[in-house]
């Protein structure tokens, strides 16, 4: 009597095995790639939102001038009397984190300045503080009288006047005055 064993090799199942392990294999790496992708692209919205954020912040919170217009130009008390109001889109802020710097050149190849605060700012109408700090609040019109002594307004020159926001932007305006300043003529 003879036993006859008959062997099958069934190789279909270890293709499909194969198969199987190629395709987890394929799954994890791409749920690596998807999380560095995720990663990268998170990252990259909060350098955005922190660059967006600091350009708003340095954009909107500005003075812009309105006009100015010589008071005086008599020494020692040359002045400038400007209307102004906060940019769109700014905070509050008090008119003594508001500085100004008036820059000129006399005659020589230095510069002389002028500078101080928006601390005797005003409401347009004339009503407030004077010499006391305000709280000035954007789409409000606001009056100050910048005294430039050391920078009076002269013939045919041109004086740059920087305004500076404490931790905001900076405005820079030119100051033309032409051949013969006056009081009342209007410089920005």
């Amino acid at each position: 009597m003879k036993n006859e064993i008959n062997e099958n090799n069934d190789e279909l199942a270890a293709i499909g095995i194969g198969a199987m392990i190629v395709f987890i294999a394929l799954i994890l790496v791409a749920a690596v790639a998807a999380a560095v992708i995720i990663q990268t692209a998170e990252k990259l919205q909060q350098n955005a939102q922190a660059a967006g954020d600091d350009t708003q912040e340095q954009m909107s919170t500005k003075v812009t001038l309105i006009s100015t217009v010589i008071q005086s130009t008599t020494a020692p008390g040359e002045a400038l009397f400007s209307t102004f109001e906060l940019a769109a889109g700014s905070q509050p802020v008090l008119s003594n984190d508001i500085g100004f710097t008036v820059i000129c050149n006399d005659g020589t190849a230095s510069a002389v300045f002028d500078s101080g605060s928006f601390l005797g700012a005003t409401l347009h109408t004339g009503n407030g503080a004077g010499a006391a700090a305000i709280t000035l609040s954007p789409g409000t019109t606001y009056v100050v009288v910048i005294s430039v002594a050391n920078c009076p307004p002269a013939t045919n020159t041109d004086h740059a006047m920087v305004i500076s926001v404490t931790g905001g932007g900076n405005t820079y305006e030119a100051l033309q005055y032409g051949s013969s300043p006056a009081v009342g003529d209007v410089v920005v």
